[in-house]
């Protein structure tokens, strides 16, 4: 079965494609942490053999200033990237789904990565044709034209890694782009209508990517959340955020800003193509709704106590 992909959105005046590498399957009680079973199972769909959680690794692509910008690059398509841990490369991958827009890996200028977890980054390098994916020296750049942006403390940590965090920040998907990178510090412009906002909780030097154009912006939050009721329960903070306390905290003052602003929310994790409004209902708890590619809101919503 093929993955779908290619939805497209806009604000303002920039448009943009949800561009999709396919699921990644987590672990359930680690994405949801110390919040208890019988409480987060209503919010999930069903969980395989393995008590993981399929989730999305929804990525952005869009045009500012004449750049051709990736938000995201996945899990990637070298070996060991996949395994058994995200869908199969047979039923479609970032690559692919850029190939239907008819783009192709020379056309990315820029990349940004809201952090170097494996499942953000992977697409960041491929194997060099006829190499060795044994040796080290086999890793290249998966685009040879574009400059990498990554916040520099994100940097720091994904090169100097520790005990909790050297499963995730492999390498192989790091060291090859070294000689093109932009390291960000603090909130920085990419172009006029692109910025790098920092959002730490996740990991320290983890950012978000805020698209503004007119008088609407949206913000794609990377691993901000991995489900959807952690943006509307900012209490659930993920099992997996290195800063649990920062988290919640930066989630409480980046939804407060998107529900005064009906600003638009795009999430990684979330099922394709993970695009929507955080609202509150007339209760006043916090409700997800999820806006379709024409801009309809789609009939799935939750909502919490505020």
């Amino acid at each position: 079965m093929a993955i779908p992909s290619g939805a497209r959105f806009a604000i303002g005046g920039v448009h943009f494609a949800v561009v999709n590498d396919g699921s990644h399957f987590y672990d359930a009680g680690a994405i949801f942490g110390v919040v208890p079973r019988i409480m987060w199972e209503r919010q999930v769909e069903e969980l395989d053999d393995l008590y993981r959680m399929e989730t999305g690794l929804n990525c952005l692509l869009l045009r500012s200033e004449g750049k051709t910008i990736l938000i995201e690059s996945g899990v990637g398509g070298k070996p060991g990237d996949r395994d058994s841990a995200a869908s199969p490369a047979s039923e479609g991958t970032l690559i692919t789904s850029l190939s239907a827009l008819g783009v192709t890996v020379d056309d990315i200028d820029i990349v940004i990565n809201t952090h170097l977890h494996s499942d953000h980054c992977g697409w960041n390098t491929s194997v060099a044709p006829n190499a060795d994916h044994n040796d080290p020296a086999a890793f290249i750049p998966t685009f040879p034209n574009a400059r990498y942006f990554i916040g520099a403390r994100e940097w720091e940590d994904a090169t100097r890694p520790n005990e909790r965090t050297r499963a995730t920040y492999l390498s192989r998907n790091i060291d090859p782009v070294a000689d093109r990178l932009e390291l960000l510090d603090g909130e920085t412009a990419i172009t006029k209508e692109i910025r790098f906002l920092p959002t730490p909780g996740h990991t320290e030097g983890h950012g978000a990517v805020v698209v503004h154009s007119g008088q609407e912006w949206g913000v794609y939050i990377g691993d901000m959340v991995q489900h959807r009721s952690q943006l509307e329960r900012t209490s659930w903070v993920s099992g997996l955020d290195i800063l649990p306390l920062v988290s919640m905290e930066t989630k409480k003052m980046l939804i407060e800003r998107c529900i005064d602003d009906e600003a638009l929310l795009m999430f990684c994790h979330g099922p394709y193509p993970g695009v929507g409004r955080i609202e509150r209902n007339e209760k006043g708890y916090r409700k997800w709704v999820d806006v379709g590619p024409e801009g309809q809101g789609l009939p799935h919503s939750h909502g919490e106590r505020s």
